[in-house]
């Protein structure tokens, strides 16, 4: 009988035993993706900064006539977009070289930098003050370019699988929204002022710089320069593990041993064009350039920045300014959406559904341009407003937000910042050219031309989405660059 009760306390303290591990582990799970969640948002919160720099312009122009020429404020403007594809480059040396929160510490202080050179722009000569923010602009264009690459790859690199998509969605593209909006905020609460505007830019800019201090360094960089220590220090604390925890010592394993497999076996003068020859780096790259020319002929950054202009061709029932702020806050809106989705539902999809929805609502809008007088005077007066809304949103749950999310999981660990920054150069060039040659385009084709184009870039999208976007839901990095690696 006394056995039978020893027996019976021995099974119920190893199920408590058992219950009590389940727990621990339920707390350290927990512990671990808030870690991740909180070093991702604290890193990419520089991002805002190129935000702010980006819709920057908007709030300046009237102040700015006071002071400068027409063409001298069209050159405020636009000469962001002329340095933004060298600051992607640019990029792809700083995270090798100096680190990814390296890289997001001195795109701080270059940003840093532009705001004070604008605030301080108070010469008696017009002309010095025109140089003095044509310089602050050209800063902000480097540093616009160089925003995307450091937050995405760190995000990508240093998250479980499972919390990657959702935070790399959240990384460039809700960021810059976020930063847009935070400058449209600043400007309307402090009308007419813009180097005042400029100072309280540059001292956000200045806490994201020190929040960067408190952020452990990405251990797949410190692995790539061999520094093994402190990159297991770094993944003890992203992992919420002891440092000498033998899943640490698993990990550091699987990516010295993807690393070994990566290496460069040519001479150092020839390694660069060594390392473009492989698969798992050009296969990625044409896949990305691809995905990134869909995306800006598409029409929905041209949207974005001429938002009020093609809110008035599309014929939309409210008030054009109006319009554009209702797509930014879409925007912004459907950008969290997708982030709480696309680990759920996978990339391919997002991108069909994004790409399909897309063509559906643009040829919406060719039909309500094409009835667009008789349909103002009818019931459904708005239907063009709806379909322009609805394009925002399924361009923005995909084909917007995507590419950007997925630079930090396509490519391998040993060329990824070159890889990324070759990617960023050709984006915001393809945008550079996209919104410079909008207006001419569209003045030569009409709306119905320009629309009917869009839906048809959107139809391809279709296509590369269903047939050539691999899935990269649930995968580890070594897991995607290895089927790159070996796949035909």
């Amino acid at each position: 009988m006394k056995q039978l009760d020893n027996k019976i306390r021995e099974a119920n303290s190893q199920k408590m035993t058992s219950s009590e591990e389940k727990k621990e582990l339920e707390k350290l799970r927990f512990s671990e993706k808030f870690v991740q969640i909180g070093c991702s948002v604290g890193a990419n919160l520089s991002i805002i900064s190129s935000g702010m720099g980006l819709g920057y312009p908007a709030i300046t122009s009237q102040s700015l006539l006071n002071e400068l020429s027409e063409s001298q404020i069209s050159w405020f403007a636009a000469v962001t977009a002329i340095l933004c594809p060298f600051g992607g480059l640019i990029s792809g040396y700083l995270v090798e070289k100096f680190g990814r929160i390296g890289s997001l510490m001195i795109q701080d202080i270059v940003a840093i930098f532009s705001w004070l050179l604008i605030g301080l722009s108070r010469h008696s000569n017009p002309e010095y003050n025109f140089i003095q923010l044509m310089i602050a602009r050209s800063l902000m264009g480097l540093v616009i370019g160089m925003s995307t690459t450091p937050g995405v790859m760190y995000t990508g690199e240093i998250c479980d699988p499972k919390l990657r998509g959702r935070l790399t969605m959240l990384s460039s593209p809700f960021f810059t929204a976020f930063g847009m909006l935070l400058i449209y905020l600043l400007g309307y609460l402090i009308p007419n002022d813009f180097r005042v505007v400029s100072f309280y830019a540059g001292l956000f800019t200045f806490i994201t710089l020190f929040v960067c201090l408190f952020i452990p360094e990405s251990h797949v960089y410190l692995i790539n320069i061999n520094k093994i220590e402190e990159a297991k220090k770094s993944l003890s604390v992203t992992r919420r593990l002891r440092i000498n925890h033998p899943d640490i010592d698993e990990e550091i394993q699987k990516i010295l041993i993807n690393k070994n497999l990566s290496s460069i076996t040519t001479t150092k003068k020839n390694s660069t064009w060594e390392e473009i020859k492989k698969p798992q780096f050009y296969k990625p790259l044409s896949i990305m350039i691809a995905f990134f020319t869909i995306q800006q002929f598409s029409g929905i950054f041209t949207i974005f920045i001429y938002a009020a202009q093609f809110s008035l061709e599309a014929g939309t029932a409210i008030d054009i300014f109006l319009s554009a702020v209702i797509i930014g806050g879409v925007r912004c809106c459907t950008t969290i959406i997708v982030a709480f989705v696309s680990d759920k539902f996978g990339r391919r999809p997002l991108a069909v559904f994004s790409s399909s929805g897309m063509c559906v609502c643009m040829l919406g809008i060719i039909v309500c341009s094409i009835f667009g007088t008789s349909l103002k005077e009818s019931s459904i007066y708005w239907l063009p407003t709806a379909f322009l809304f609805l394009f925002i949103f399924c361009g923005t749950f995909g084909v917007l937000t995507l590419p950007f999310a997925m630079l930090g999981e396509m490519y391998p660990q040993n060329s990824k910042g070159l890889a990324i920054g070759l990617t960023i150069f050709y984006a915001y060039t393809m945008s550079f050219i996209n919104v410079k040659t909008f207006t001419s385009v569209f003045a030569a084709f009409g709306s119905i031309g320009m629309f009917s184009f869009y839906a048809f870039v959107a139809l391809i999208g279709v296509s590369f989405a269903f047939f050539i976007l691999p899935e990269t839901k649930g995968k580890s990095l070594q897991e995607i660059e290895n089927y790159f690696r070996n796949k035909n």
